[in-house]
């Protein structure tokens, strides 16, 4: 069922910027923050992207971003280096020009006792037509423009930032997830039960996750929906799939 056939689905993509991401030089660990944070509020995460620090490639991704959903957060290249192209790469995918704004400069000259260098004022851009997003942690805010949210990169901010963003966006139905675990089994004995069972589910997701360790193996069945109901009737039928299938060693398991 697509967005449009689901009033209840609400989307949103993220965006990471940095060359650092995909040298392998920082991990990221925000688009594991960002999917928890919109999971509580009914919104799918339902695209990533990462881009270099290259200004035409973070337009053309955040412009087929934000026009296929409801929202877009953008992650990294707001500091003071000359690498830290974010905000222009925005203020160019809306057709707007960049300015100084004046609650960053005077939150900035308070903290450095009014001396600005061009460095510390790049952090004051923001697109016109922008509005701040709080920092609640250190450092300069993000902003906001359309249905564009823009974050710093450092995970610590990043998460204080999202407690900014979650107001002001239309939260949809959560998803609610159960599991099923197949011990003793491997994925080529249970795909043909999973597969009946989600061809005849289409509106809901299942996924096979595999284990190995030395508990021994197997997959964890997740079984998403926003109808809890439904939910539950899926996962009983499932479990009669497996059976039937031969595959005994299957039950539901509680997942924090």
């Amino acid at each position: 069922m697509s967005a449009a056939e689901d009033p209840d689905r609400v989307t949103c993509a993220v965006l990471i910027i940095g060359d650092e991401i995909l040298s392998g030089r920082t991990q990221d660990t925000n688009l594991r923050d960002i999917a928890r944070y919109l999971n509580v509020l009914g919104i799918d995460l339902a695209e990533a992207r990462t881009v270099p620090d290259v200004l035409q490639e973070i337009v053309d991704a955040l412009n087929a971003l934000r026009s296929r959903y409801d929202y877009v957060i953008t992650t990294g290249g707001i500091g003071p280096t000359h690498d830290d192209i974010t905000a222009d790469a925005i203020a160019a995918a809306f057709g707007v020009e960049l300015e100084e704004h004046p609650e960053i400069i005077a939150m900035m000259q308070s903290r450095w006792q009014g001396e600005l260098n061009a460095a510390r004022r790049r952090m004051a851009r923001v697109p016109v037509g922008g509005r701040l997003v709080k920092n609640p942690v250190q450092g300069p805010p993000g902003f906001t423009i359309g249905n564009v949210f823009t974050l710093a990169g450092v995970p610590t901010i990043m998460r204080g930032m999202l407690e900014d963003v979650g107001p002001r966006m239309r939260g949809g139905r959560p998803t609610v997830s159960r599991t099923v675990r197949v011990e003793g089994s491997g994925e080529g004995a249970i795909a043909a039960p999973l597969e009946a069972v989600a061809r005849a589910h289409p509106d809901m997701s299942l996924g096979s996750y595999p284990f190995f360790g030395a508990e021994g193996y197997g997959s964890n069945l997740v079984i998403r929906s926003r109808d809890p109901a439904a939910l539950a009737g899926v996962v009983d039928e499932l479990i009669a799939a497996l059976k039937g299938a031969g595959i005994e060693n299957v039950r539901e398991i509680e997942v924090a």
